[in-house]
């Protein structure tokens, strides 16, 4: 297995064994130049949402992804851990359902309108 498979299995486990609701991952490699996957999930709280957050960007510098940072650490709602190939978000449900990541790139999107 390839380290980026490895270390989307090691952040969907870390947010499981943390008490994440409706954890998805989504395959970017044919839809975006921007990361590998995208790992979307909810948390029920601002605080667990917080701590789901830190507890990924943890495990992603254990696993040598240095560079990775966590983004809208502002917001009580939604958190972002980039972690380079893999992109995590992490949102309080009502947020979730609003932005519908899941709906927008789960669709397959034709390669002459690729921009990212």
């Amino acid at each position: 297995m390839d380290k980026i498979s490895d270390l989307k299995k090691i952040v969907i486990s870390t947010l499981d064994i943390n008490k994440a609701q409706n954890i998805v991952s989504i395959d970017l490699k044919d839809k975006s130049s921007m990361a590998d996957y995208m790992i979307i999930a909810s948390g029920t709280s601002s605080r667990h949402i917080q701590s789901l957050s830190e507890q990924v960007l943890s495990k992603l510098k254990d696993n040598g992804v240095i560079d990775s940072k966590i983004e809208g650490k502002d917001s009580n709602e939604w958190k972002l851990v980039d972690g380079i190939d893999l992109i995590i978000h992490i949102f309080h449900p009502e947020k979730r359902k609003f932005y519908e990541l899941e709906k927008m790139w789960s669709e397959l999107i034709p390669k002459e309108k690729l921009i990212i």
